[in-house]
């Protein structure tokens, strides 16, 4: 039984449908402002990938819907922080958003840039923003720079070269799914979740 191989075949099968698009700009939306989403690109990498020659058209509605939900985050942090702090702190990211407001009162643009770009959860950097008061304007720009510059990263990518991946990826997709989920084990049994 091809367990992974099937999983893969039907998130590609997903990402070709026609609501996926609506799917990817709602998860692109709140993943900015919601603290347990994940990012948007699990969605942008295997669409990209079903339909290379559309991958700039989600890169794009992927990077609209992230800096309006970005927008959202600094309103949270502008004028409900009080109400977001609770779940900052019991989802475990309070030490994370500590660092970003460091990194805010350091580097304010650049700090949004690169949260946009990197792994960083954004929704972070986007209550944090609210939360200081980082000018709107620097902060949307900035959000369209890091932001965009790893979306079209992403899609462009997987558009150029997904095929070519693919057929490894297929190949050795068993063996991959495996380890993840002895890696997962491992780190429950580990860390005592």
């Amino acid at each position: 039984m091809k367990l992974f191989e099937n999983l893969y075949r039907s998130v590609i099968k997903a990402a070709g449908s026609r609501q996926a698009p609506g799917v990817l700009s709602a998860l692109s939306f709140t993943e900015s402002f919601i603290l347990p989403f994940p990012p948007p690109d699990v969605m942008l990498a295997p669409m990209s990938l079903a339909k290379p020659e559309r991958a700039t058209f989600f890169a794009t509605i992927t990077l609209i819907a992230s800096v309006l939900g970005g927008v959202v985050g600094y309103a949270i942090g502008a004028f409900g922080y009080e109400l977001a702090q609770p779940y900052i702190v019991e989802w475990g990211y309070q030490a994370v958003f500590d660092k970003a407001t460091e990194w805010f009162t350091v580097w304010g643009f650049w700090a949004v840039l690169v949260a946009g770009f990197s792994p960083v959860p954004y929704k972070i950097f986007t209550i944090s923003a609210g939360v200081l008061h980082l000018a709107f304007i620097p902060f949307i720009l900035a959000s369209l720079i890091g932001r965009g510059a790893r979306f079209y990263l992403v899609a462009l990518l997987l558009a150029r070269y997904g095929a070519a991946i693919e057929s490894r990826l297929i190949m050795y997709i068993e063996k991959i799914g495996w380890a993840i989920v002895a890696l997962l084990c491992l780190a429950i049994v580990y860390f005592n979740f």
